[in-house]
């Protein structure tokens, strides 16, 4: 499925949207360039679980953890994550004991660690410079 969006709160809307289809132990990759959404998705699916808190990307932190009305979700950021040894110690595995929803952008940094069944979601630029492609691939 694809969608076009004009604007980041259209992003964030198809987040919600995106959310109602959700259960917990899914896996979530969000694709895309620096800037292009993926954050505004995220913010979107949160509400849509029912978090009504702020949302930021955890750069830094790697993992922010929320505790949402319908599942608990986590959003991690692998950008910074070089090699699987990281994310061993980070304790990504226990995060896969399939109690919450995870959200993870730059999951190319996965690798091996990659879970086999997990939902893809890529952000494209557009034409105009707040349009963006939003593409949802399941990927069994």
């Amino acid at each position: 499925m694809q969608y076009l969006s004009h604007s980041p709160e259209e992003t964030e809307e198809f987040g919600i949207q995106y959310a109602a289809q959700l259960r917990p132990g899914d896996v979530v990759a969000l694709e895309g360039a620096l800037g292009a959404g993926k954050t505004a998705f995220v913010r979107g699916v949160l509400r849509g679980l029912g978090y009504q808190g702020r949302v930021t990307s955890p750069t830094f932190a790697i993992a922010n953890e929320y505790e949402a009305c319908r599942i608990p979700a986590v959003h991690f950021d692998l950008y910074r994550i070089l090699d699987e040894e990281a994310l061993f110690e980070l304790g990504f595995m226990e995060y896969l004991d399939g109690r919450r929803v995870l959200l993870i952008e730059w999951s190319e940094n996965l690798r091996e660690m990659r879970p086999e069944q997990m939902k893809t979601v890529r952000i494209s630029y557009g034409r105009e410079p707040e349009e963006r492609t939003l593409e949802m691939v399941e990927n069994l």
